[in-house]
């Protein structure tokens, strides 16, 4: 069975309204090949819960579910595969806590003093009975039926639509040196704090202006190794659409955190590959009508690090920008 999914096509989740929105993580790791999961003690509250806590302004889920894993308990962590999402009334509105799995071995929690005082490695089960709030067990369960399947370790592969770019209508000069707006250049730093959740160490990107303006300052601020592939231009792909496939299909190879930036007209080819990699229930989930992605935006997917080139999890999410 594969893992849970979740689709968010919306930016940045704002509390609105008459509801709360926050994010976490739950924390696992594999002592002596058994699975143990990251709880935390509350003193305010008197209760064992997962890390978690509420948006700040500008800001998604996932970099809000990284954020207050920092925070609370001093881990820097990555996101792996998306678990439940819980509802529950608080006074007089509701909650709403989005939840992802979180790989973090050998790393030592280190509980802010304030928020968390204890930060306690234990078995599910012991997790089970020292969660105070019983939506708590809902994305447990979800991370433990996860590791039974062997989906729980994965690999995530990201799908960027570059960022708004100037209107062809008023560009003279060559396609591929057609740059970002101003609007799109706001939106390549918040592409940058949003794909940091997920942390690709490689970026596979068209040489066009516009694509490696988005991904730049992710590159710059993570270091991360970047690689630009003439197959994802919009000429290239249009003359040869298979040569785009298999720049696609080649990420799978080395199975490591990779992100690729492309333009809208090269997004169908990019999803027909990875539809290719996942069960029809996945399938169903990639943006199908055209736009497929609006400017800034990402599709998520994990892939099994078990089961070789099967994505298990597709998520969906607007880079902010203010």
């Amino acid at each position: 069975m594969a893992a849970p999914t979740k689709v968010a096509p919306a930016a940045a989740v704002q509390a609105s309204g008459a509801a709360v929105v926050a994010a976490g993580t739950l924390c696992w790791r594999l002592g002596k090949g058994e699975l143990e999961l990251l709880i935390i003690h509350r003193p305010r509250y008197k209760d064992w819960s997962w890390p978690k806590g509420k948006l700040d302004p500008g800001e998604t889920t996932p970099e809000c579910a990284v954020r207050e894993t920092f925070e609370e308990v001093g881990l820097s962590v990555t996101l792996g595969i998306p678990l439940a999402t819980i509802n529950y009334p608080v006074s007089s509105r509701d909650k709403v806590v989005h939840y992802w799995a979180a790989r973090a071995e050998r790393l030592v929690p280190a509980p802010d003093g304030k928020e968390v005082d204890r930060a306690e490695w234990v078995s599910p089960e012991k997790a089970r009975e020292l969660l105070s709030n019983p939506s708590d067990i809902e994305p447990l369960d979800a991370l433990v039926e996860a590791h039974r399947a062997k989906d729980l370790q994965t690999w995530p592969l990201i799908v960027v639509r570059h960022a708004k770019a100037k209107p062809r209508s008023s560009w003279s000069r060559a396609e591929g040196e057609r740059p970002l707006a101003a609007t799109g250049r706001r939106q390549a730093v918040a592409v940058s704090r949003l794909l940091q959740a997920w942390s690709p160490e490689r970026v596979v990107s068209s040489p066009w202006e516009r694509c490696v303006q988005t991904i730049s300052p992710y590159v710059h601020q993570r270091s991360a190794k970047l690689k630009l592939v003439d197959a994802l231009t919009e000429h290239d792909a249009a003359r040869k659409p298979g040569r785009a496939r298999n720049a696609v299909e080649r990420v799978f190879d080395k199975r490591r955190p990779v992100a690729i930036c492309t333009h809208r007209p090269v997004l169908p080819l990019v999803f027909s590959v990875l539809g290719s990699h996942m069960t029809s229930r996945l399938r169903k989930l990639l943006p199908a009508d055209d736009p497929y992605l609006a400017p800034g935006e990402a599709v998520i997917c994990q892939v099994s690090s078990f089961n070789a080139g099967c994505i298990v999890s597709v998520e969906q999410f607007r880079a902010y920008d203010d």
